[in-house]
């Protein structure tokens, strides 16, 4: 498998990134995890605008989901060969009305399921093209999921946005990369079910015996050195930051 960083900021972009999207590949498929503000035109220096085969989509928060509305017009719109086919959209439950609600003014109600194949997210184990995947609902104020992604021995597991929970350890446990929130800063923001800060990504990544972390969902408030030291004063394996265009293969 082929990881990308599409972009990596958390809540909003940063002068350097866009919010959250991850292009993982094997096999000549594309999956796209989460598609957030920015990320669509960041995309394109990876992909091709009609070459993606899925789409997951963690959560509905804005800084997850929001480029969607742009890319349904990409793909209602497309001016070379005709509409696309619907692609498909793993996604948790509403995401075709909220997404809709957020375009305002798609020509009909049910336009966004014409080009959008969405597929409704539960904690189960399925195949997405090549990969074999499992998502496990996670703690957040929202609906919320990670994933594992499996192909050929290797794995990867992406958190989503959550706090300390169970599921996510599940997920993670012995994942050769952990692609890992890290949003808060320990000691500074305490609120339960939200985010993870540096610390206990580092814990998840101890308890779940994981070969490698990545942090992402940093926002730019937040001092993203300081949390990738905490992660390491816990973690003793291979620890970084996310970078947009950093490429790790697994």
């Amino acid at each position: 498998m082929k990881l990308t960083v599409v972009g990596c900021s958390g809540s909003f972009p940063s002068a350097e990134s866009a919010c959250s999207s991850y292009l993982v590949e094997a096999d000549g498929f594309r999956l796209l995890l989460d598609m957030g503000n920015g990320a669509l035109g960041e995309l394109q220096h990876y992909c091709g605008l009609y070459d993606l085969d899925a789409i997951f989509l963690s959560h509905l928060h804005s800084d997850h989901c929001i480029d969607m509305c742009a890319y349904f017009v990409a793909r209602y719109y497309r001016h070379d060969g005709g509409r696309c086919p619907a692609i498909p959209v793993y996604a948790p439950e509403g995401a075709a009305e909220r997404l809709t609600t957020a375009y305002a003014d798609t020509p009909s109600s049910t336009s966004m399921g014409e080009v959008f194949d969405f597929r409704t997210l539960k904690s189960a184990s399925f195949d997405i093209g090549p990969f074999s995947v499992r998502t496990e609902k996670v703690r957040h104020p929202v609906e919320a999921y990670a994933i594992r992604i499996e192909h050929g021995g290797s794995s990867l597991t992406y958190s989503g946005d959550t706090g300390v929970c169970d599921p996510l350890h599940e997920l993670a446990v012995g994942a050769d990369l952990f692609l890992c929130e890290a949003s808060f800063t320990h000691g500074k923001e305490d609120v339960a079910d939200l985010h993870l800060n540096g610390r206990e990504a580092g814990a998840h990544a101890v308890r779940a015996g994981v070969g490698r972390m990545v942090l992402t969902h940093i926002p730019p408030w937040t001092d993203a050195k300081r949390n990738l030291a905490d992660a390491q004063a816990v973690f003793d394996g291979p620890v970084e930051l996310a970078r947009p265009g950093a490429v790790y293969e697994i």
